[in-house]
């Protein structure tokens, strides 16, 4: 039973967004999607809800963070978007259809059955975009960089940089012959990057010598962009596959040194976050005093297919509302204008002109006691000599005029 002092409060990890922050949110999202247009990317705008096997087709996890409830009019599952992802690759297969690469972007509220981490948001203000059609290192490396002018035009400052390639560990599994079960066991013992555990297994199991080692070795191949020489001298007997990928990495790398020089790169060939979903590249960004990534991405290749369309595909996302906290955008909103309550047709001219202009005016409100100075005004309208004019508040920090 809900007593009435409780009948205000929201579910754990759901949150409501006040003013100002609200307006400095709006702001960001409006700079962002003016970056990305600016970059060729086309605004979509999903559904809140759908059938459930259009959202959670690109994986278990998925399924598990999404909200499930039954449609009143069909009786089929619906559910509560968990990701746009999914959405967008739906687009792109059945209502874009073009055949050539297509650039979409999406902002919006997502719904999780649970947070990412402790104290998380279920409910993220979900910015991301995507690129389908195009299978290759320049598509990789567009939407890297983009996720990184996403983070400079939010104010992030200091950014640490994660990659990794999930075909590094897929082909090494596949070379070395392993089953379902034990491709899952040494999965979980590398995210936790547990060595005398891993060594355990793979001694137990019959390998051979050089995919004992190739796969022992994954688990401390992780460190500057050096790690990369390691890898390649170590895992140089390795199928075409592994090599490819840590030729991807590296010029990955060296288009970021060109671009970002001072940029801190980290590469961890066990980091497989996603990888039942992706199919290539990982990247995450993080910031210092932050356990996780403040935006992440990659390559997930085919994710069309369970919409009759696979397509080559890769993209990003990220929380506007983490973004917005943790960034150093300015204060949106412009100091006020107040201004009498309606009056006599110049009044209602003046007013009508400066909103036009862009200006914030607040009509004051008979019977109300409000300090104009409390709503956010630093500026007055007045009549002068038979004419409205904008003039500075008492003890207002602002004296210019309009």
């Amino acid at each position: 039973m809900i007593i009435p002092e409780d009948r205000w409060l929201l579910p754990e990890g759901i949150e409501e967004i006040l003013p100002p922050a609200a307006g400095r949110l709006e702001g960001l999202r409006r700079q962002l999607l003016d970056l990305y247009e600016s970059w060729g990317y086309e605004l979509i705008i999903p559904p809140l809800i759908e059938f459930l096997e259009s959202l959670t087709g690109a994986g278990d996890d998925l399924e598990l963070q999404t909200f499930k409830l039954t449609d009143q009019l069909s009786g089929r599952m619906m559910g509560v978007r968990a990701d746009m992802t999914p959405q967008a690759a739906r687009i792109d297969a059945h209502r874009i259809k073009r055949h050539g690469p297509v650039r979409l972007c999406y902002m919006g509220t997502v719904l999780r059955t649970r947070a990412d981490g402790f104290g998380g948001s279920r409910s993220p203000y979900q910015a991301g975009v995507e690129l389908y059609g195009h299978r290759g290192y320049e598509s990789d490396l567009e939407v890297l960089m983009l996720m990184l002018e996403t983070l400079r035009t939010a104010g992030i400052g200091e950014v640490h940089l994660d990659l990794g390639h999930v075909a590094v560990f897929r082909e090494l599994v596949s070379q070395a012959g392993l089953n379902t079960e034990q491709e899952s066991t040494l999965f979980e013992a590398l995210q936790r990057k547990a060595l005398p555990e891993i060594q355990q297994h793979l001694a137990e199991w019959p390998l051979m010598a050089p995919c004992r080692e190739w796969l022992q070795t994954l688990a401390t191949l992780n460190g500057g962009p050096e790690t990369l020489d390691e890898a390649e001298a170590r895992l140089a007997m390795c199928s075409s596959g592994v090599r490819e990928a840590l030729m991807m990495l590296r010029r990955l790398v060296g288009a970021l040194r060109q671009q970002w020089p001072n940029l801190p790169i980290h590469v961890d060939l066990a980091e497989l976050r996603g990888y039942h979903y992706h199919t290539g590249i990982l990247f995450s960004a993080y910031t210092p005093g932050q356990g996780v990534a403040v935006a992440q991405g990659g390559r997930y290749d085919e994710i069309g297919q369970v919409f009759g369309r696979a397509r080559p595909a890769t993209g990003f996302s990220a929380d506007l509302a983490t973004l917005l906290w943790l960034g150093a955008s300015a204060e949106v909103t412009a100091a006020g204008i107040y201004a009498p309550p309606v009056g006599d047709a110049g009044l209602e001219e003046q007013v009508a002109r400066l909103r036009r202009q862009g200006k914030r005016v607040i009509r004051a409100l008979s019977g109300a006691d409000m300090e104009p100075h409390a709503l956010g005004c630093d500026r007055e309208l007045v009549q002068q000599a038979g004419q409205w004019m904008v003039i500075p508040l008492p003890n207002s920090a602002n004296h210019t005029g309009i």
